[in-house]
């Protein structure tokens, strides 16, 4: 099935937002000099980056679901997972949330869109930097799948080194994720997500939802699920976990046909493998959550959580 008719969800709220970085320095010991007919030395391999130690999900400032902004164009989103890379952190976000065009540019090879380095602001934390972007990427390689142009919406912003020490990786109210999931979203199969869009004004039994999905769309790089209450503007980029607990996906749409107020998905196991090959940035790990995932969390009506019973899905 290919994409539907769809618009990109970031936010149209104007937000103030700085720039962080994290240097990482090495150290080098000199080589101690060898006695004659002493066996060569073993070069020493380099030491693992340490992992940090995460925040209690109970106070962690941030976490999956904060809310991002970046300057010069953009607007509001909701951070999908948390993942590593050569001792650094970052928080994922959709890559158009730093597209500078309209709404309905839905292309990531041809939309316009702001360069790494921009500025972006997580709230309660301090300054982040976008360091990844499969939009700018895609448009750099000159790439032609379509159905990567179309669906591989995906960017990464890099967590200040101070501010390490708050992030949780755990999902709100869900818990996990448990790990990349590599199943997709295959028509029928249920999904769990949580945005954070402003125009919920602030009310949290509106954030956690369960889905259903249509099935996938542009060859596999995405999915169309339906939800009773859809994915709006500043939700986007938020993640969804499968009927497992699995990251699977990212917000990047809201769709008006073949299924009116469905969302369009981005698949995170292939946005990851791409960012993993053209990224640069050595390879990407996800974080999974510090409790285990739940589809039916405490507090949260179970019909915010069952399949939605309609419309019908499509064909």
């Amino acid at each position: 099935m290919g994409a539907g008719s769809g618009v990109r969800l970031r936010g149209i709220f104007t937000a103030a937002a700085v720039t962080a970085s994290a240097v990482i320095l090495g150290a080098v010991l000199p080589a101690l000099a060898q006695p004659a007919h002493a066996a060569p030395a073993v070069p020493a391999a380099p030491a693992a980056p340490v992992a940090p130690a995460w925040a209690p999900e109970s106070s962690a400032a941030i976490h999956p679901g904060v809310l991002l902004s970046s300057t010069g164009g953009g607007g509001q989103c909701t951070a999908n997972f948390v993942f590593t890379a050569g001792g650094r952190t970052f928080l994922g976000q959709a890559a158009h949330c730093t597209a500078t065009g309209e709404a309905t540019d839905t292309n990531g090879c041809t939309s316009t869109t702001l360069p790494l380095g921009t500025e972006v602001d997580i709230a309660g934390g301090r300054k982040a930097t976008l360091v990844y972007s499969s939009w700018a990427t895609m448009q750099a390689r000159g790439e032609k799948d379509k159905g990567a142009c179309s669906a591989n919406d995906f960017a990464l912003v890099e967590i200040a080194a101070g501010d390490v020490a708050a992030v949780n990786p755990t999902m709100p109210f869900f818990g996990g994720p448990t790990g990349v999931s590599r199943s997709g979203l295959p028509k029928g199969a249920q999904t769990y997500t949580y945005g954070n869009s402003p125009l919920r004004g602030g009310v949290n039994a509106l954030s956690p939802k369960g889905g259903v999905s249509n099935g996938d769309t542009d060859g596999g790089w995405g999915h169309e699920v339906y939800t009773v209450n859809p994915g709006v503007p500043g939700d986007s980029g938020s993640g969804y976990l499968d009927a497992n607990g699995g990251a699977v996906a990212i917000l990047s749409t809201l769709n008006l046909a073949p299924l009116p107020v469905s969302n369009g998905v981005a698949d995170l196991a292939r946005a990851l493998a791409y960012a993993n090959a053209y990224g640069g940035l050595g390879t990407i790990s996800l974080v999974p959550g510090t409790r285990a995932f739940t589809p039916n969390p405490p507090g949260v009506p179970a019909t915010a959580v069952a399949v939605p019973a309609g419309p019908p899905l499509g064909g």
